[in-house]
Order: structure tokens, then sequence, then C-alpha cells
């Protein structure tokens, strides 16, 4: 059962970790989008999977995991598919809206799947820990396989090809995946999910801790919005676009990867401990470093070192820590729900702080939209010094 799930975590992070490095050369490059538009995007992204999320949550603690799972990868494979067949600013804000709203089927079902599949709390941190570097060594396969792919070829057809192996990848999810532990409501739906509803609301309102990771979520995922605007401050600086970027922005992300699978081996025995907000709050003071060394970049080498130190530690440790802190504070009926809020948390801050740096970087320059994503990183720092009562139950 591990087996299976760690596989498949690993053949969907080679595709949509490949993919993305493909998309977001190809958003730039062959549509040629503007930084707003960009930022535009993923707000847009964001605000539908927002209003998708806790609902797909609801469909995955009342009917099934499993099935969730799979429509997450139909409509995955759907709309990664189709990016690559279009080039307007229209039709890839609806390609990439949807891309959004499948996620929102498997977030939450994949860690509620696993944890009551395998039902042993004492292991299931190490299995989640263990996702998690597959996850990146996938990613890291992605990069290079999907990047020397559109090399070879066309960034539109590796775009296509990549759609349809994350279709096929449901395949594996329906036959391989089993769904022994969860039972599942036949009767009366509507009013079930509504109980599940509010004993997810129940439990974020009495659980200090829950309440602390859900902001600290919604602050450094709002800063994390400035990661669409990466390659173009890259490119501003002098990265080199001759005679194709993406393989330049296949080893930075490789690298980055690389330093997260470390980040998370140095760390992997501390993320479910009285340690786990000391880290937070430490990966959220790189995240500090790293976009102001990006804005005040006066090369594309030092601006890919803080490029790296951003993918490489900030954003691994603190998905990590956010999922374990949750998962160990919910129950079995409402777990999916439960992770399904601390996504809407994700995409919020996404919306309202990403519509802001899109207006800073739009009415002013893009190093002044990165110095105010630095805020949010240090404004998530600060938050986690501050201890909740409940925190030793991490």
């Amino acid at each position: 059962m591990v087996t299976v799930f760690i596989r498949w975590t690993w053949l969907r992070a080679v595709l949509h970790n490949g993919w993305w490095l493909v998309t977001s050369v190809y958003l730039v490059v062959d549509a040629g989008l503007s930084p707003a538009q960009l930022v535009l995007i993923g707000s847009a992204q964001s605000g539908f999977a927002l209003v998708c999320e806790v609902p797909a949550g609801v469909v995955a603690d009342t009917i099934s995991r499993k099935w969730s799972l799979v429509i997450s990868q139909v409509l995955m494979g759907t709309a990664m598919l189709t990016t690559g067949l279009v080039d307007s600013f229209p039709a890839l804000l609806t390609t990439q809206v949807l891309w959004g709203i499948s996620w929102t089927f498997a977030s939450g079902s994949d860690v509620a799947w696993i944890t009551d599949e395998l039902d042993q709390p004492d292991r299931i941190t190490a299995v989640l820990a263990r996702a998690a570097r597959a996850q990146l060594t996938g990613a890291a396969t992605g990069l290079i396989a999907l990047g020397l792919l559109a090399w070879v070829t066309r960034r539109d057809l590796t775009i296509v090809i990549a759609g349809a192996a994350m279709v096929s990848l449901a395949l594996y999810v329906a036959l391989r995946f089993t769904e022994h532990h969860f039972v599942p409501v036949r009767t009366a739906r509507w009013s079930a999910s509504w109980t599940i509803f509010r004993r997810g609301v129940t439990l974020v309102r009495r659980s200090r801790a829950i309440r602390l990771i859900f902001a600290a979520t919604f602050l450094v995922n709002g800063a994390w919005s400035v990661g669409r605007l990466f390659q173009i401050q890259l490119i501003d600086l002098g990265l080199p676009i001759d005679p194709d970027p993406t393989i330049w922005f296949t080893g930075l992300g490789v690298a980055g990867l690389l330093v997260g699978a470390f980040t998370l081996r140095l760390a992997g025995h501390r993320i479910d401990g009285a340690h786990a907000r000391n880290d937070y709050a430490l990966a959220a003071t790189a995240g500090v470093l790293g976009t102001l060394l990006l804005a005040f970049a006066r090369d594309p080498v030092v601006g890919a070192i803080a490029v790296v130190l951003i993918t490489g530690i900030v954003k691994p440790l603190t998905q990590v820590i956010g999922t374990v802190w949750v998962n160990a504070r919910t129950t079995a009926d409402i777990r999916a729900t439960t992770h399904s809020f601390l996504a809407q948390l994700k995409y919020l801050g996404e919306i309202t702080c990403g519509l802001a740096i899109a207006t800073i970087a739009r009415l002013t320059t893009l190093p002044l939209a990165l110095t105010a994503c630095a805020f949010l990183f240090a404004a998530t720092a600060v938050l986690m010094h501050q201890p909740s009562k409940d925190e030793a139950a991490v």
C-alpha cells in the first residue's frame, strides 16, 4: 500500500513539475504574457480553487477518497494537455483555472486515503515525509526529462504529451488503490455532508494550533505567489534566452529540488515534534533572505542562488510541516475536509496577496513587488515564533 502510494506520488510529481517548467517558459516566451497577467492567472486559479476546495473535501469524506483522486487526475491531465494547444490570454486563463480546480479533488484526499488505509498512526508521519521526498525526486526527474524533451522537440508538444500521460495516470489510481477502511455515506448524503463540514469548522475553532498553521499558510503562500515572476526577474537580470531558456530553468529547478530533498532529510525527524514551529519560522526567514536577494541582485548568478534558496527550503519545509501538523489533529471522518480548509487558506493567501503584488508590479517595479513578498515571509516568521497552548500535540 505504501509502495503504491509513493510510486503514484513520484509519477504525478514527474508529470506536473516537468509540465510546469515547460509551461512557465511557454507562458512568458511563446504566449508573451506580462507580469500582471501571470499573477492574475494565479489569482483567478486560486479563486476558483478556493470555492471548490471544501466541497471537494466533503465529497472525499462522504463518497470516496480514491475516486476523488481519479477525478483529479482526469481534470488535471485535461487542463495540462489543453494548455499546449492555445496561446491567447483568455484561453490560457481557462486552462489554468481548470488545473487549479483539479487539485481541489486531490488536496486532502491523498493524505486522508493513505492515513486511513495504513491505519498505523505511529508510521504515518514517516510515510508522509517519505512521500514528500519522493515528490521532490520525481519533480527533479520530470524537470530533466520533460525539459530535455522540450529542448529537442517543441514546448507545446511536450505540454500536450505530459497532459496525456497525466490523464492515463488516473487508470493507475483506479486499478491499484484500495479503499478498505473508508465507509462511504450511502443515504442522506447532503445531510451527512453538512454535518462533516460543521464538525470540521468546530475542530478549527477549538484548536489554536490549527488556527496558527492556517494563518501561517495564508501568509507564506501569499508570499509564494511571487514564484510566477522568477523567470521574468532572471531574464531581466540577463539570463540567456538563446537558444532556449528552458535548459537554464531546468537546471535551477533541479538544484532547488536537490536542496529541498536534503533539507527534508535533515528535518525529517523534527517535522512532527516540538521543533516544528521553529523550523517553520526558519523556513520563512530563508524566504525573506531569498526574495530580498532576488529583488536586489545585480546579475543572474546571484538571482539564481536566491531562487534555489527559496524553492529548496521554503516551499518543501512549510508544506510538509503544515500537512503533518493538521493531520495529527484531525479525525478520520473529517480528515479530507480539514486538509481542504488548509488548502483554502493557501488559495486565499495567493488571491489576496497575489492581487496586491500584481498591482505593485504593475504600478512600480518587479524588485519592489519582491520586497513586498519578503515582508509577508517576515510576518510568517514572527507569527510562528509565538507558541500555541496545544503545540505539544504536534
